[in-house]
């Protein structure tokens, strides 16, 4: 049952339909993810290289400040004085320290960023300005800080961002620090350190908005490794990183499963990083992918439908046109087949019906020509009652005007007893010779009628002579030419006969000098040849039309010669008033014809 599924129309029309869809649907969704995908990771790259500019640009902006706020205290005048004293009274001391706190209680309001500014000297002493109690570490000598700035030979050191003050205990909340010796201008040595803590927000905002997704991760760190800053409960870059990141320099790039975006801050010789997980990044395309397989879906089945659509409008036309056929099988013709669908399948409907009508008309034709040959065969055995006793009977006719000297009148008797045999023996065939043997018994008899009136010109080539056409083809041509052309006319008459052949047909033309016909009557005569040759079905059909005094009629004989060789061959007639009427039959040749001698007669 499967394989006779698919070896239906429909079946193969629907699966050629999903397939070609399907793939179709595959391929353009494949493209479309891939440019998609494409796409997507060229927005994220530029997204990430447009924050990092814009974090640079905000990292320079801020140090620069923050640089210049530092070297405006080491350059300060007053602060380098009151730091180069060595032994000053308490007094001295009291009004060296309101000084300096003047000088940097200035700068400190003069900014909303900063939590506490400090000058160290080497000496001990260290002058505060903030919003706390300013509660000096009293062991900061000894912290890290403490030793790279006095180790940074006057340049900005970048101490980075710390849980809290690296200076003073009273202040718990995260600062971001940084300093710078300051210098006795005239001895070029330095003499103390200024500290400065800032609020770390900015620059934490600024590394949140390296971040590319919720689980990324943003660091600051120097040349020598050293961890500026970093986001919140980030882990530290592996040395994988690390080493890509040194290898790279600023950039994109990824690093198994992250994306790692870098950019350098040529102000603190710093190197800024953000570290996002790819599945971050691929949020954006599952959710494209989901779409793109919901939306494959819906297309799959709306092209289920397009296909069983498709298979079935193709298919449903032929289904009808196989159910006529199997009806036409079972032998009902009474069917019209009306379709109306595609080009092709219209013309395939049209050839069934027209199919159809022409075997229903064959069918028919076959039947009428059954009647008539059983009709013609009943005739002939009517006439062959008793024929050995009229055969007897003419034979001694004959012998007793022959004993009797009566010669002409027993040549009538002779061919009126060969007519007879011929005609009472029925058959549906003869040859062309039997039949001019037969004219020329029934022109011994004319001529016998006429007083010699007559004169009769046979010409036909002797390889016709053992060709076959329908019995009686002949005679009733030659019986109309005398009785209705030649008989009227009372003087002296001629009649031909002749075959000759013109390319793969043979025309015998029965030719007479009668009274000819006017156009009425040869119209009317070529009409009653016009053998109907479509029905009201279309089919083919004859109608059995016999000559008006019971004869072999001219109508009956080119149905005849129509159904021995067909609609192109038969009788045609040419007639003039007093001129005479030519007949020719034209007959269908066989493909070889074996060469006799010439037979002529007159």
């Amino acid at each position: 049952m499967r394989r006779g599924f698919f070896n239906t129309i429909q079946s193969r029309l629907f699966l050629l339909f999903l397939v070609s869809m399907t793939l179709i649907l595959v391929t353009v969704s494949l493209l479309f993810y891939d440019r998609s995908s494409e796409d997507y990771q060229n927005k994220v790259s530029d997204l990430s290289k447009k924050n990092s500019s814009q974090t640079v640009a905000l990292f320079d902006l801020l140090l620069k400040g923050y640089d210049s706020l530092s070297k405006s205290l080491s350059n300060n005048m007053d602060v380098v004085r009151i730091l180069s004293q060595k032994e000053t009274s308490p007094a001295v001391d009291y009004f060296n320290e309101r000084s300096i706190t003047n000088v940097i209680g200035a700068i400190y309001y003069s900014r909303d960023d900063l939590m506490g500014i400090h000058v160290i000297s080497f000496g001990g002493k260290v002058v505060s300005f903030g919003d706390y109690a300013n509660v000096v570490d009293t062991m900061y000598r000894d912290a890290d800080w403490f030793k790279e700035i006095q180790d940074s030979s006057g340049r900005m050191e970048w101490l980075g961002v710390f849980p809290q003050s690296v200076i003073d205990t009273s202040l718990k909340k995260q600062v971001f620090a940084f300093g710078r010796l300051i210098y006795d201008l005239d001895q070029y040595k330095p003499i103390g350190i200024v500290l400065v803590e800032a609020k770390p927000q900015l620059i934490l905002s600024a590394m949140d908005n390296l971040k590319l997704g919720p689980h990324g991760d943003a660091y600051i760190f120097t040349e020598s490794d050293k961890v500026i800053a970093s986001s919140s409960d980030a882990p530290l870059l592996t040395e994988e990183s690390r080493a890509a990141i040194a290898a790279s320099g600023e950039g994109v790039y990824s690093s198994g499963d992250e994306l790692i975006v870098t950019s350098k801050i040529t102000v603190a010789d710093w190197t800024i990083a953000s570290k996002t997980p790819v599945a971050d990044l691929n949020v954006e395309l599952v959710r494209t992918k989901r779409y793109l397989v919901v939306v494959f879906a819906i297309l799959v089945f709306i092209s289920i439908l397009i296909a069983i659509w498709g298979s079935r409008t193709l298919s449903f036309p032929l289904k009808r046109v196989i159910r006529e056929m199997r009806k036409v099988e079972a032998g009902d013709f009474d069917r019209v087949l009306s379709i109306h669908s595609y080009r092709e399948i219209d013309q395939l409907v049209v050839s069934f019906n027209h199919m159809v009508w022409r075997i229903a008309g064959l069918i028919e034709q076959v039947k009428i020509s059954s009647v008539s040959e059983k009709n013609a065969e009943i005739q002939a055995l009517q006439s062959q009652v008793n024929p050995h006793f009229l055969y007897n009977t003419l034979d001694m006719i004959y012998w007793l005007l022959d004993e009797k000297g009566n010669d002409k009148l027993a040549d009538v008797v002779l061919s009126l007893s060969h007519m007879f045999r011929y005609s009472s023996h029925w058959e549906n065939e003869a040859t062309i010779g039997q039949e001019v043997e037969q004219i020329r018994h029934y022109l011994t008899i004319i001529e016998t009628r006429l007083e010699g009136r007559l004169a009769v010109d046979i010409d036909i080539d002797e390889r016709w002579l053992d060709f076959r056409v329908p019995k009686m083809t002949l005679q009733p041509v030659i019986e109309n030419a005398v009785k209705h052309g030649l008989e009227p006319v009372g003087s002296q008459g001629k009649l031909g006969v002749s075959a000759i052949q013109e390319g793969d047909s043979l025309t015998i033309t029965v030719s007479d000098n009668g009274i000819g016909m006017n156009e009425n009557q040869l119209a009317e005569l070529r009409k009653s040849l016009e053998i109907p040759r479509t029905s009201e079905r279309g089919g083919d059909t004859l109608e059995l039309v016999t000559h008006r005094e019971g004869g072999i009629g001219m109508t009956n004989l080119q149905r005849r010669l129509r159904l021995m060789f067909g609609e192109n061959y038969g009788i045609t007639v040419e007639s003039a008033p007093l001129k005479g009427t030519s007949v020719r039959i034209r007959l269908q040749l066989p493909e070889k014809v074996e060469v006799r001698n010439e037979y002529t007669g007159s």
